[in-house]
């Protein structure tokens, strides 16, 4: 039992438990009913894209199947992680035991890692729609998709495996008490992440939008010189696609780094990267955010998400044949 008169144990009946140090009142239920909203918006954006492009028929195609996928990794990085992050840092005490200590760590690495290799596949997609229309079809079939949807899950398990293998080697190799989960990557672990997370796939997503909109800023040119040709007036409309292509394309480059580019701090600082760090709950909630975030870059954009989600909330979906719906 603590009877030292300092901080309350997270473990009042072990000596070797670590102390808390409780929030006051008012700002603990504010942070909880911040977390809570943020972790129902996450999840409730993602459960609708997942609801619309599984339901309706007209939706089933290879680019919405990679939506699908990471709609779900985004989804339940909301339902769990979040929730657990959110936990551990208001109570400042780990009290879901060491195999949470061990799980909740990969999971939420796992799930990152495929909404990552998810956002790159749609970009590879978006690139080959675009700038090879003519065989997209034959290139990038269903099932094709459906093969690298699980090449992509395979290798994100793979992969932080190898990143975390210290930590669920020997899960109390950096606590020094009992009542903390402390996951260390050291710097060179870091470093490799650093490239294989970071800029490997950022380097591929920048290069192939830019190349998405060069293709799309060269056929706007066509089209005003097929206009000026065929004196029909519609410049107008073709220079409002090309901002919109450029506005798009910003914010999914921008959110993107903004969102990932913090977490790699201690790497480029040449520190290890640690939750126990003073800074690391703001660099983790960042890249948690793209979470909640990539379902309005990707989805809200697109005018039958707006109509699913009608269709939805005024229960349309049950009535029968709904399925067939035009929606586009």
């Amino acid at each position: 039992m603590d009877s030292s008169g300092g901080p309350p144990l997270c473990f009042p009946s072990l000596n070797s438990s670590c102390r808390r140090l409780p929030l006051p009142r008012f700002e603990t239920a504010l942070l909880y009913i911040l977390l809570a909203s943020v972790s129902l918006l996450t999840v409730t954006l993602n459960l609708l894209v997942i609801i619309s492009i599984s339901h309706f028929r007209q939706l089933h195609t290879p680019t919405n199947t990679l939506l699908l996928s990471l709609a779900v990794s985004d989804l339940v990085v909301g339902l769990l992680v979040m929730p657990i992050e959110g936990l551990r840092y208001m109570e400042t005490c780990w009290l879901l035991g060491r195999l949470m200590c061990a799980l909740t760590p990969y999971v939420s690495y796992c799930l990152l890692s495929a909404s990552l290799g998810n956002m790159v596949l749609i970009s590879i997609d978006r690139y080959l729609a675009i700038c090879d229309p003519l065989l997209y079809s034959s290139k990038i079939t269903l099932n094709r998709v459906k093969i690298l949807i699980c090449l992509c899950w395979a290798c994100s398990l793979l992969y932080n495996r190898l990143i975390l293998m210290v930590h669920l080697g020997r899960l109390d190799r950096f606590s020094s008490c009992h009542g903390e989960c402390v996951v260390v990557i050291s710097h060179i672990s870091g470093i490799v992440d650093l490239f294989f997370s970071f800029v490997g796939p950022c380097t591929a997503m920048v290069v192939l939008y830019m190349r998405v909109f060069v293709v799309a800023v060269s056929q706007v040119r066509v089209i005003r010189l097929q206009t000026v040709a065929t004196a029909v007036i519609a410049a107008p409309t073709a220079k409002k696609s090309e901002w919109k292509a450029a506005r798009t394309l910003g914010i999914v480059i921008a959110v993107f780094l903004m969102c990932f580019c913090p977490y790699y701090y201690p790497s480029l600082a040449g520190e290890d990267t640690s939750n126990s760090l003073s800074y690391f709950a703001v660099l983790s909630w960042i890249m948690l955010m793209n979470s909640c975030v990539n379902p309005l870059i990707y989805a809200l954009f697109y005018p039958w998400f707006r109509k699913a989600i009608k269709l939805i909330f005024t229960l349309r979906i049950l009535q029968p044949h709904s399925q067939e719906v035009k929606i586009l």
